[in-house]
Parts: structure tokens; sequence; C-alpha cells
């Protein structure tokens, strides 16, 4: 019994590290502040910040307990869209404070269509998340 206590100790510690590190992540990106500076709604950046940790802490509830959200199946290309919008913005901003694309750009000696790449990676993770959201059902 003292050994499940403590492997139960050892998971809910290491998943709070983990999802500790997750929004320090998300917050040094300034996802959620860049959010609210081009909506023009600064003033409701707590609400931003809490609706993020929300979100994270009742999506692992609703994965770990297996909990059915009524209507799941109209709600989930809603919710697709908003996660697809979230990551791409989460993404470009980490692109953006790397300088990803510069790098690569000025490595494969790319002076033309630029916003073809960029339109081709947005596409081809909305085509990836189609598949793996459609293919789970």
């Amino acid at each position: 019994m003292w050994v499940q206590v403590l492997m139960a100790v050892i998971g809910l510690s290491a998943g709070m590290v983990v999802a500790g590190g997750l929004f320090s992540f998300i917050s040094e990106l300034g996802v959620v502040s860049d959010f609210a500076d081009r909506t023009h709604t600064g003033e409701h950046i707590l609400l931003y910040e809490n609706s993020v940790a929300l979100g994270g802490i009742l999506g692992n509830i609703f994965f770990i307990y297996g909990i059915q959200i009524p209507f799941g199946a109209w709600l989930l290309p809603i919710f697709g869209l908003f996660g697809g919008i979230f990551v791409g913005c989460w993404s470009m901003a980490l692109a953006e404070m790397l300088n990803v694309f510069p790098i690569f750009v000025r490595r494969v000696k790319l002076l033309r269509g630029i916003q073809y790449l960029i339109l081709g990676v947005a596409v081809g993770k909305g085509i990836g998340a189609l598949i793996f959201f459609f293919n789970r059902f």
C-alpha cells in the first residue's frame, strides 16, 4: 500500500512540475499577452490567463477520467478550430522568438515564396490535425 501511495505522490508531483513548466513556457512566449495586445483587451489579461490554466486543468481531468462531454461530437470542430488557432499562434511565437524562419530562409537561400512556405506549414498542420481527430473515432 505504501508503494502505491508513494507512486501516486511522485506521479502527481511530476505532473504538476510538467504542467507548471508548460504554463510558464506559454507565459514566457507571450502568446496570451500578444492576444490581448492585438485585440486591445489588455484589461482582461487575468481572465485570459485563468482561462488558459482552467482549460489545461479541465482538459487533463476529462482525459484522465474519461469524462464524456454532452454534444461532444458537435463541439469538436469548434474546439479544433480554437485549439488550432492557439497552437498556431504558439508555434509562430516560438518561431519568432527563436528566429527560425530567417535562419532557415538564409540557409536554403530562399529569395521568393516565403509566404507559401508559411502557408504550407499552416495547411500541413491543419490537415494533420484533421487526420488525427477524424481517425480517432
